[in-house]
């Protein structure tokens, strides 16, 4: 290549690309990214903070970024649910009963002893029997306490009440005891034994209430004798004490369990903490303080968390791009821009959604159109990065729908707005018609409903009936909406950033489109080739992964500036003497080249996407006239003259194919005109005019400014060989027997 071609595709570059192609551009758009994100979540995950001093008054209404705990409200409703807990009393058992037959079988044992005298005996039970109450009890709590069974506090309270209200046997019931006789205690025994128990069933917090139910329960007990009567009254009398005691210690973790188990007091988002004019008072300034809300203290580490995550969500798809797409990055500015601002829609129907979404109903949540960012970047960009683009939205969704307290991220609203995308990415990236969109939509509300239904089995704590059945609502709601926002930003995309998505393509691919009419009526033989051309390049194109359905589009479109001077091409003429025989070659390369530009004027005319306008300019690149060329030199020898030409002046003007779809679409072109100019062209004459035919373009540097490499080129050239046999299967002569290939040397291939 001269130096002078390659400044002259330099220049076209620079003038081509521009702001599109610029790194700076670039890096700003993905700076901007980070920007978005962080603006966007601010709101959530920073509260505004107010520079006010106490005693002043505000400026302004200070409403609660968010639900907040009012301590004063709280401190206060503790206090009344521990004034409200009722004292703690524990029944004790004692087995007073036992007690009974110690001293009745004391009194037995004594009264048979006939060395000591009655006034003796007298003199021992006056001591001996309280003294035995007293121990009674005494090693009671003893035992209680060296096994844990009662608090401290309580056994004391047990010590104390007894003896507060412990009773004294009249003198002369002690002289009845002791004339009683071994018989009148064993028939004593069991008698006063069931009063006794039956006594302690009962809870006793006064002895002197139980003690006053003695007489009547001994009246009517079997025993005969008075003697006997009075001696069971006056001993169950100091045998019975209290069994219920106030637990004070008990009452103590009681309060304290009903301090603890008292619900926060929560001032709810969006309450109004101090009123425009209020004056701030020690509590409201304590309050703000509380929650972060004043400028008293500088803390940037929130703001500064909040820039690194948004940093690390544009840094997603940075490298996610930059991952896929090699050496040279796979979209334009011009791309990134549409990108941006998807995710600007995409969060701006969050915030809308958000600002009709309450504590109470955060199932409203479920109505956002979410899926609507992820289907738009299937349909324009990439299905790659939609779905990556769908994990982003689910996060920020998370957080921008979330209304709980206390957590980051929503995860039933993130796992719903991920489900929606994928769904939504899934029944669409294919796309050939508006209409699948709408399914697409219906796919949306089936599987949104089902991820909700799913989440209210999971977490049967915040759902119930009523609440599942407003969120299957509300994200078919939403799956509508996604349906709408899509169709109705489809043709804004296309048209602004000039994006040819698949719907559109098959838009232009209708015959009835006037320029596809006008090609077929005007130019029949020219239509017929580009038919033939869309599916030679079509089939190539899908074999090396390029955009099969822009290079069959683009083919139905490339040549239709022949419709100007239509019978200057030869499969335009049909019975006629060719016109090229009886003109200037210069004037007839002045007419062949001029096409290619009128293609292109023709085109914007009716507002054709630039991709398809590239393929007809650039189809022939810069590739040499041969025929019209040297019939030029054969005319200024017979003439004897100096040729006035240079082979420069029989090119194309170009440009140079800048995409893969251009050159395959110039490659395809000459490949199905060269087939059809051979009247019986065998499998041999097809491949090696296919390899001719390319060779010739990579020898004449055609290929420079595309990122064609020479393994797509190979299968290209077999690519178009099985597909022009398959369309001229009848035309072409196949051999008899297939011959051996012939041994290669060491140095071929």
């Amino acid at each position: 290549m001269t130096s002078k071609e390659m400044s002259k595709g330099k220049s076209f570059q620079n003038r081509a690309t521009g702001w599109k192609y610029s790194v700076w551009a670039r890096y700003l758009l993905f700076l901007f990214l980070v920007i978005l994100f962080y603006v966007s979540l601010s709101s959530k995950l920073l509260p505004e903070r107010y520079d006010i001093q106490e005693g002043t008054r505000s400026e302004v209404d200070i409403a609660a970024p968010m639900q907040i705990p009012n301590n004063k409200a709280t401190l206060k409703a503790q206090e009344e649910a521990a004034e409200r807990v009722q004292p703690i009393y524990q029944i004790v058992q004692m087995r007073n009963e036992n007690l009974m037959t110690t001293l009745l079988d004391r009194i037995d044992r004594l009264n048979q002893d006939d060395q000591i005298s009655s006034q003796d005996k007298i003199d021992i039970y006056r001591d001996e029997i309280p003294q035995r109450q007293k121990d009674f009890v005494s090693n009671y709590i003893n035992n209680n306490r060296k096994t844990g069974t009662y608090s401290d506090t309580l056994l004391e309270e047990i010590r104390n009440v007894v003896q507060e209200q412990s009773y004294r046997i009249p003198e002369e019931t002690y002289i009845k005891i002791s004339r009683l006789t071994s018989d009148d205690i064993q028939e004593m025994k069991p008698v006063a034994r069931d009063i006794v128990a039956r006594l302690m069933t009962d809870q006793v917090s006064e002895a002197t209430t139980a003690r006053a139910k003695v007489a009547e329960m001994v009246s009517a007990s079997s025993l005969s004798k008075r003697t006997q009567r009075e001696v069971v009254q006056e001993l169950t009398r100091l045998v019975v004490t209290a069994n219920r005691f106030y637990d004070e210690e008990g009452t103590k973790e009681a309060k304290v369990q009903a301090r603890e188990n008292t619900p926060t007091v929560f001032i709810k988002q969006g309450d109004t903490l101090v009123s425009k004019g209020e004056i701030i008072t020690p509590e409201m300034y304590a309050l703000l303080n509380e929650n972060d809300l004043l400028k008293n203290e500088v803390n940037y580490w929130p703001q500064l968390g909040l820039l690194l995550f948004s940093c690390m969500l544009s840094a997603a798809i940075l490298m996610f791009i930059q991952q896929g797409s090699g050496t040279h990055f796979k979209y334009n500015n011009a791309q990134l821009l549409m990108l941006v601002l998807i995710f600007i829609i995409t969060i701006v129907v969050m915030h809308v959604t958000a600002l009709i979404q309450t504590n109470e109903r955060p199932f409203i949540g479920f109505l956002a159109p979410v899926a609507v960012g992820a289907m738009l970047i299937a349909l324009l960009l990439d299905t790659s990065l939609a779905f990556v683009s769908s994990i982003l939205i689910g996060m920020l969704s998370s957080i921008i729908l979330n209304v709980h307290q206390g957590q980051l991220f929503d995860f039933e609203l993130g796992f719903f707005a991920v489900v929606v995308s994928f769904v939504a990415i899934f029944a669409t990236h294919r796309a050939s018609q508006r209409s699948t969109i709408l399914k697409g939509a219906i796919m949306v509300c089936l599987f949104g409903s089902l991820a909700v239904f799913t989440l209210a089995l999971i977490d049967t704590g915040d759902w119930n009936r009523t609440t599942t059945l407003y969120g299957i609502g509300y994200a078919s709601a939403g799956g509508v909406l996604t349906a709408i926002l899509v169709i109705g930003l489809m043709p804004f995309f296309e048209t602004s950033f000039g994006i040819l998505s698949a719907l559109k393509l098959v838009e232009l691919s209708n015959p009835n489109h006037p320029l596809l009419r006008k090609l077929l009526t005007e130019t029949p033989g020219t239509y017929h080739h580009s038919v033939m051309v869309g599916n030679l390049s079509e089939a190539a194109a899908e074999a090396i992964g390029a955009n099969g359905l822009l290079c069959r589009v683009g083919s139905y479109y490339h040549d239709i500036g022949k419709t100007k001077r239509p019978i200057y091409f030869i499969e335009n003429q049909n019975n006629m003497e060719n016109p090229h025989d009886s003109i200037d070659p210069k004037l007839s390369k002045s007419i062949i080249v001029a096409h290619a530009r009128d293609g292109v004027e023709m085109q914007k005319d009716y507002k054709l996407p630039k991709p398809i306008r590239d393929i007809a300019e650039q189809h022939h690149g810069t590739t040499f006239l041969h025929y019209f060329y040297h019939k030029a030199l054969r005319q200024a020898e017979e003439a004897g003259i100096e040729p006035d030409f240079t082979e420069e002046d029989f090119r194309y003007p170009g440009p140079k194919a800048q995409s893969k779809e251009s050159a395959i679409v110039g490659i395809a072109d000459s490949v199905e005109a060269a087939v059809r100019s051979l009247r019986k062209p065998t499998v041999e004459q097809v491949e090696s005019m296919i390899e001719k035919i390319i060779k010739g373009r990579l020898d004449d540097h055609q290929f420079n400014d595309c990122d064609l490499t020479m393994r797509e080129l190979d299968v290209v050239a077999k690519t178009l060989k099985e597909t022009v046999m398959g369309i001229f299967h009848s035309r072409i002569e196949y051999p008899e027997e297939i011959k051996k290939p012939k041994p290669t040397s060491p140095e071929a291939g």
